[in-house]
């Protein structure tokens, strides 16, 4: 066992300090990017911040409000296959800014198999699991790149540079980062695993451009 006693931060540690600007305004801030995929080779550009695919976020409602900013929704593990087939033939201009989810039993990746073959212009997947720390897990991932190529893959969640690398290597185009951080999360009080939130992003991210 190693204990780590450097500093780590979560994001209420930390504030942006301001710096002299010539705009007039915060509504002339543009904080969208552009992006290449590693394995989809899918080029998106908008504003970098996806909603979980919790069961209060990730709902058809908000994917409809957000797409009009180029946020990615990715829908809870809750809807059917039918249920999004439907909801994406009745609103095709929102199915650039979705992701479906699953998590890591056949089950789950039939519904995933499913809704792409019934939708062919939802492009992106979220593998999505408490602790992304399995081997099984990775498997999983492997195993969704190899069905879906041309598809742009989340999967997580993890919150160290060892396994962003690994996900990454294994398929995965964007890692989904956080264990234990939010107010609401029951899992470092359950299994004392966790990582604070910043630190945990600042480090996934270094592994990721690296």
């Amino acid at each position: 066992m190693r204990i780590i006693n450097d500093i780590k931060l979560d994001f209420k540690d930390v504030l942006i300090r301001p710096k002299r600007s010539k705009l007039k305004s915060r509504s002339q801030v543009d904080v969208s990017s552009t992006c290449v995929f590693k394995h989809s080779k899918q080029e998106r550009n908008g504003v970098p911040i996806m909603v979980a695919n919790m069961d209060t976020t990730g709902t058809f409602e908000l994917a409809i409000a957000l797409s009009n900013y180029k946020i990615i929704t990715c829908l809870h593990k809750h809807y059917s296959a039918e249920d999004i087939i439907s909801f994406g033939k009745s609103h095709p201009d929102v199915l650039p800014y979705v992701a479906v989810s699953a998590g890591t039993s056949d089950h789950d990746i039939n519904i995933v198999n499913k809704v792409l073959a019934g939708l062919p212009d939802l492009r992106m997947i979220c593998l999505d699991v408490a602790n992304g720390y399995s081997e099984y897990f990775l498997n999983c991932v492997k195993k969704v790149r190899a069905l879906h190529p041309n598809h742009t893959i989340i999967a997580g969640n993890v919150v160290t540079a060892d396994q962003t690398q690994e996900l990454i290597l294994n398929g995965a185009d964007i890692v989904k980062v956080g264990i234990g951080p939010g107010s609401v999360c029951t899992t470092r009080i359950q299994t004392g695993v966790g990582y604070p939130q910043l630190s945990a992003v600042i480090e996934c991210a270094d592994a990721a451009h690296g």
